[in-house]
């Protein structure tokens, strides 16, 4: 999972370089997979993002950063602050990875980076990428007048030299322990998802007291899943900031698409998430969707309304009748009126946290299940279907994260008695912040034995 603070004992390389030179490319070849987001256009790449990796039995983080122009440093732009990322991440690495396109050559901008590491001090790899084949070997050359040391051929597209280029990283790394598994536990993982320019990249860097996550006017800034460790309440929590969700998974194409995907995975990898909703602005749809996707992943739920610091008595009157009519299938969930820009209110958020994951983690025992449901089937018993009345014989608590009930009846159970089940269950024994899921398993009926012929109405009576 990325990790920007990773432990100590690991050490960091930063992979840095021009835009579209291949970083993200050469860092999914590193990793194995895709999970850096890659477009033929310059700038996909913003924030800074850190990968797990191992090679040859050790490990190390990776921090992927976005298109580094030294020119732009001195102006107020987005590509200012992407290149501000850049310089931290190299000031916080162990060595770095410098990725040139050898078919280019040296330009203004790869000098100017490499004045900068030379001044840095750290270790520095050159890799010579878009070397796809022996023919090309020979623009190697001219990267070392980067002053930088020898240059490493590589083709990050195609995997050329990706182990020899590694093996030099390693080697200008501190010792790297062997890897280990995962440790149980950890900071509890909360995941910061929204529309497009709703302020999830604000409130981080409100929570994480600097700018961890670049912030525009222009809405799309985020593209993978950023994340910090945070210290709220007296309790470290990690916060991701994810990019916003613009539309259905299948109407996003390019950079878009796959930085959707990636605001999935992080969802599935937290165990709550905080939905932000623009308070100034009416709800859409996309709002919605949101919302009814934490649910369906089984995910705890704390709903954020921000900017509330531009909400007038006459906007909180609409937003009360919005939510009482399109928000009705997240009731239950945790409701905090913050401003992500001023701070206020951010403090009633790890309460809110704290109730949701609660009630993700309820178990009711047994018994006291059984004996509720008893007298709520005795009060309001199921409806009958195809003439017959089915029967709840009792129930279960199939788990929890989230809370999963199992109803053992006789016949089938209506959608709409499920959710009248649902509802009291919260009623009942609470769930804030939490799905609650009620599935029903109807008993098979029994079959007489082969070879025996049914009793007969007397045979019944003795």
């Amino acid at each position: 999972m990325p990790s920007d603070s990773p432990p100590t004992s690991v050490p960091v390389v930063a992979v840095v370089g021009r835009p579209n030179v291949g970083k993200s490319t050469l860092v999914n070849r590193i990793l194995g997979s895709r999970q850096a987001v890659v477009e033929g256009t310059p700038g996909v790449t913003r924030d800074r993002v850190a990968y797990d990796a191992i090679w040859n039995g050790r490990a190390f983080t990776l921090v992927d950063t976005g298109g580094w122009e030294p020119a732009a440093e001195k102006t107020e732009s987005l590509a200012a602050r992407v290149a501000g990322q850049a310089r931290v991440a190299v000031d916080a690495a162990d060595a770095v990875l410098f990725v040139v396109d050898a078919t280019v050559g040296v330009t203004d901008a790869d000098a100017a980076v490499a004045a900068v590491l030379r001044r840095a001090g750290k270790p520095v790899v050159v890799a010579a990428n878009k070397i796809d084949d022996a023919k090309a070997e020979p623009e190697v050359a001219a990267l070392w007048a980067l002053g930088l040391g020898e240059p490493v051929p590589v083709s990050a597209l195609h995997g050329r030299n990706s182990g020899d280029l590694l093996d030099v990283v390693l080697d200008a790394l501190p010792d790297a322990p062997k890897e280990t598994d995962d440790a149980e536990g950890g900071p509890r993982r909360v995941a910061l998802l929204g529309r497009p320019n709703v302020g999830k990249s604000s409130l981080l860097n409100k929570l994480a007291g600097h700018q961890r996550a670049i912030v525009d006017p222009v809405a799309g800034t985020t593209r993978d899943p950023v994340d910090e460790l945070v210290e709220l309440g007296g309790t470290t929590w990690r916060f991701v900031d994810t990019a916003g969700i613009r539309r259905r998974f299948r109407e996003n194409q390019g950079a878009d698409y796959y930085a959707a995907l990636r605001t999935a995975g992080a969802l599935d990898r937290a165990e709550v998430a905080v939905v932000l909703v623009d308070a100034s602005e009416p709800l859409t749809e996309q709002d919605l969707r949101i919302v009814s996707m934490v649910i369906e992943a089984g995910r705890a739920l704390v709903i954020a309304y921000n900017k509330w610091d531009l909400v007038d008595e006459e906007r909180q009157r609409y937003l009360e009748r919005e939510i009482d009519r399109q928000l009705h299938t997240a009731r239950w969930a945790p409701r905090v009126n913050i401003s992500a820009v001023t701070g206020r209110h951010i403090d009633r958020l790890v309460p809110a946290l704290e109730k949701a994951l609660a009630g993700w983690e309820t178990r009711v025992p047994t018994g006291r299940l059984n004996a509720w449901l008893t007298g709520l089937v005795a009060a309001t018993p199921p409806p009958v279907r195809g003439g017959r009345q089915p029967k709840i014989l009792f129930a279960t608590q199939a788990g929890v994260r989230p809370p999963h009930f199992v109803l053992f009846a006789s016949g089938f159970l209506e959608a709409a008695y499920r959710r009248f089940v649902e509802r009291r269950l919260r009623e009942e024994f609470g769930f804030e912040g939490s799905p609650v899921q009620v599935s029903v398993r109807v008993r098979a009926k029994r079959e007489s034995r082969p070879g025996r012929r049914p009793a007969t109405r007397g045979q019944r009576r003795r």
